[in-house]
């Protein structure tokens, strides 16, 4: 069995020729529409790489330092629940709350709250979920079945209106946030038990297997008044963090079958876009959420052992398409380029139709962002976010990246909090708007936070700096659990490993990477391009890294 390991980005150009040569004669033509699975001489187990780390300028740090503060203060002191934007603050997001209860273990860690202050708050909050009036009634209820409603009035926990449907994927990224709680608040004290209790309930409560109408796969959510929302998580996307929930809960767990029959569907978006090889999803917030709390380098299931990838590599290529496609900038907007780049979904000025380069284009309020196989949709709108959660994935370019649009914009979309939600230099249409405000000459730019474009950007910084959020998962059973139903196997999920909480360790270390390659190895870049297949091979395309800090 061949081992190969993930390497920097850069491929060698003789490398690469070399390669060229020894694919010749198995090489299949490379075009967008090619779904089928590329076909390996044997299966390829991705480990990896302890590479040399990019230092992360001073900016970094005060972006963590504004964003951990959204968390801190615009959180509700009564109740723990966190606003789904602010500061227009009109209701609280379930998934908020999810980022806000991890995002209080890395202030203690960053010293920015004492430890005391962080389990008062993440109590009050775990109270307040486990306590909210649950049923299937339309209104005066927080809850059913487990799951929680979307948004919940942010005094009361109550449904927020009647469009507000209960969530399966938001009541997973509170879950998240909550199993996260209950392994890092790991001392015997009388609190930190608590903590760990309760969110022990909160999970056990969930009833995955009533969402499973279409079994084996889960639906996205249910009305009371209209019932079940028909449409069930298929494809890839952020539902992977879901599913491996689903299949990790010790009282209503779904079956394996959930995870092969969601996967069964991934080869309507695998494919080359930007010239990079992989699952694609338009949007960049499917490539990143469940990467929050869960490492996946070195980790595969059965469909990313016959692709020989993981889903980190993955997400890698994606922040590298997209990129690619603003230096490409087939709409031609304003600024688009190798350090200007980034589409999720966010903010938008205005639902509207106006003339831009002498064509009609299609502008949006909120709305989803992207470029990919599928769900796409670019009318000039570019989210911080989504460059800068995936800086684990690719520093090289996101560092820059972030970099120059503090320089270039931060005048206008850098404030108390770090980044505001979004901004766009093409629109510049005195026309009333959904949100927002037209700044003379520099185009539109939100005028809130979202909390969930918020949460990546701390706790991705935070990984890439040492692995935090990532190690503590680490250490929940429940998540290793649902992984291992799902069918991913080796890396830190090996048996050789040390039981977590059993090592002596404290949550949030970080393992030791080996400190050397296994002998008889080639050299990383070469082995990664002969894993990865011919598409990977003959691209050639080195990333423009000129700017990016070197290591201190």
């Amino acid at each position: 069995m061949r081992r190969v390991k993930p390497a920097t980005r850069a491929v060698s150009f003789a490398v690469l020729g070399t390669l060229l040569i020894a694919l010749a004669g198995c090489k299949k033509p490379e075009t967008e529409s090619q779904t089928q699975p590329i076909v390996t001489p044997e299966p390829v187990v991705v480990e990896p790489l302890k590479q040399e780390r990019l230092a992360l300028p001073p900016l970094f740090r005060d972006i963590e330092k504004r964003t951990f503060q959204f968390f801190w203060d615009t959180s509700n002191e009564q109740n723990g629940l966190t606003p789904d934007r602010y500061p227009s603050r009109p209701f609280a997001s379930i998934a908020s709350v999810g980022f806000a209860l991890t995002a209080y273990p890395i202030g203690i860690e960053r010293g920015w709250v004492s430890r005391t202050q962080a389990v008062d708050r993440t109590l009050t909050t775990l109270k307040f979920l486990r306590d909210l009036p649950s049923g299937p009634q339309a209104s005066g209820k927080g809850s059913y079945k487990g799951f929680y409603y979307h948004f919940l009035d942010m005094q009361k926990g109550q449904r927020y209106d009647s469009w507000v449907e209960l969530s399966s994927v938001d009541t997973g990224l509170l879950m998240m946030g909550v199993l996260f709680a209950q392994s890092y608040y790991d001392r015997d004290e009388p609190r930190e038990k608590e903590i760990r209790a309760i969110a022990d309930t909160l999970y056990k409560r969930v009833d995955w297997q009533w969402l499973q109408q279409n079994k084996p796969l889960i639906s996205m959510g249910w009305f009371p008044e209209s019932g079940f929302i028909k449409h069930d998580w298929m494809g890839y996307n952020e539902a992977m963090l879901l599913y491996v929930l689903a299949l990790g809960s010790p009282t209503h767990a779904v079956e394996p079958e959930a995870w092969t029959v969601w996967t069964r569907t991934y080869n309507d978006v695998w494919g080359v876009y930007q010239g990079e090889e992989f699952l694609a999803f338009g949007p960049l917030f499917g490539h990143q959420y469940s990467h929050v709390w869960i490492d996946f380098r070195g980790i595969q299931d059965d469909y990313m052992r016959e692709r020989g990838i993981d889903y980190f590599e993955n997400s890698r290529r994606a922040a590298y398409a997209q990129r690619a496609y603003a230096i490409a900038n087939p709409m031609k907007w304003e600024d688009y380029g190798p350090e200007l780049w980034g589409l999720t979904a966010s903010d938008g000025p205005q639902q509207t139709l106006q003339e831009y380069r002498g064509e009609q284009r299609q502008f949006r309020h909120y709305s989803a962002r992207g470029a990919g196989l599928r769900e796409n949709f670019d009318d000039g709108t570019i989210a911080p976010t989504a460059a800068i959660a995936s800086l684990p994935f690719a520093p090289e370019i996101v560092i820059p990246t972030t970099v120059s649009m503090h320089e270039r914009y931060g005048e206008f979309i850098y404030s108390s909090y770090g980044f505001l939600d979004s901004f766009n230099p093409s629109f510049k249409y005195d026309i009333p708007l959904k949100t927002g405000r037209l700044v003379p000459d520099q185009g539109w730019v939100a005028s809130d936070y979202i909390g969930i474009d918020q949460g990546p950007i701390l706790t991705m910084i935070t990984n890439y700096r040492n692995e935090f959020v990532w190690n503590v998962m680490k250490r929940n059973p429940y998540i290793r659990t649902g992984l291992q139903r799902a069918g991913f196997k080796g890396g830190w999920l090996e048996p050789k490993d040390a039981e977590p909480g059993k090592d002596g360790a404290k949550p949030g270390d970080a393992k030791p990477a080996p400190a050397t390659k296994p002998s008889g190895t080639i050299d990383p870049a070469t082995a990664r391009a002969l894993g990865e297949a011919e598409s990977r091979a003959n691209r050639g395309n080195a990333p423009a890294t000129q700017n990016a800090p070197k290591p201190e």
